[in-house]
């Protein structure tokens, strides 16, 4: 679990782990050290609380490591994936809750399809105050990108590439891990909010399969604001966005898979997205230029591709 937030959220998601019915896990939690910023771990209590209320914990599978320095959002999650020891591997999201029958399920799920190298459980929903929420996006994810699947499917190649460019229906926090599959991948230092589909895609083209269980698992925590939300509403988000689908699109095309290349350029549920921003963006006078370039330019709209962020 990579750590670097609310006390109260990480205690729940830790609980969450150890209320499991199935006992084969073990719980790594490592504390990104804020270090002289503060706000990079807000409603932390303060260095000495995390490690004090771990050490209350008597299970020698929880075991909680503190960064020496502050490796910031996606040094911390590649410092989790150097720490992966066993067959299959989550990276828990530190406001999120696994429902009882979490493990049970993933491992069931690993058996049935042990070749697979990633497992989407059946995820709930949740808001800021933990209790269950719709929101438009998760609305979409399910309704218009996600696969129709009665129990357990399994998804690959240029049809899973063409399913997650169209929309990412995926929770990544949720999702299970092979650990072979990930020895040879890392987040991109350079992406903010969306390391996640760089490194799916990554895995895509290297051929692994995904295999989606229906089976409710998981709770995923949505906020009112987050670090992709606010990112969103002052357009760089979409500036990162139309250049990571510019480059995905010619890495599909060189891949010899021309439907996911043309998705990629495409790109419409993320100038939807976009869309929707405009109003709030018009209004704050913040973001509007990067938003329009996003929802109605030919894709990517850095500075580096000849346009200004």
């Amino acid at each position: 679990m990579p750590y670097y937030g609310d006390v109260a959220l990480m205690q729940e998601a830790v609980r969450s782990v150890l209320a499991q019915h199935d006992e084969r896990w073990r719980l790594t939690v490592v504390d990104d050290n804020p270090g002289d910023n503060p706000g990079d771990n807000p409603g932390g209590g303060g260095p000495e609380v995390v490690p004090a209320w771990f050490d209350t914990i008597d299970d020698d599978r929880v075991r909680y490591l503190r960064n020496a320095e502050n490796l910031g959002l996606t040094g911390n999650f590649n410092r989790c994936l150097e720490l992966v020891e066993h067959d299959l591997a989550v990276l828990l999201g530190c406001d999120d809750r696994l429902l009882p029958g979490y493990v049970g399920t993933v491992l069931d799920a690993h058996a049935a399809v042990p070749d697979a190298g990633i497992i989407q459980p059946g995820v709930r929903v949740i808001g800021s105050d933990g209790r269950p929420a719709r929101t438009l996006v998760d609305e979409a994810k399910r309704r218009l990108y996600a696969p129709r699947c009665d129990g357990r499917t399994v998804m690959a190649g240029e049809e899973l590439a063409v399913s997650l460019l169209r929309g990412d229906w995926l929770y990544f926090p949720s999702l299970a891990w092979k650990a072979a599959a990930l020895e040879n991948v890392r987040f991109r230092p350079e992406l903010r909010v969306i390391q996640d589909l760089a490194l799916l895609m990554e895995l895509v083209e290297a051929g692994e399969k995904l295999v989606v269980d229906d089976t409710p698992a998981f709770e995923y925590r949505r906020h009112d604001a987050s670090k992709s939300s606010a990112t969103a509403f002052d357009g760089s988000r979409f500036v990162e966005a139309g250049d990571f689908f510019a480059d995905t699109a010619g890495r599909m095309a060189a891949h010899g898979w021309p439907r996911a290349a043309r998705v990629a350029r495409t790109h419409l549920s993320s100038r939807l997205f976009a869309l929707t921003m405009l109003p709030r963006a018009l209004r704050s006078r913040a973001g509007v230029g990067p938003l329009t370039r996003h929802v109605f330019g030919p894709g990517r709209t850095s500075e580096k591709a000849g346009g200004k962020a």
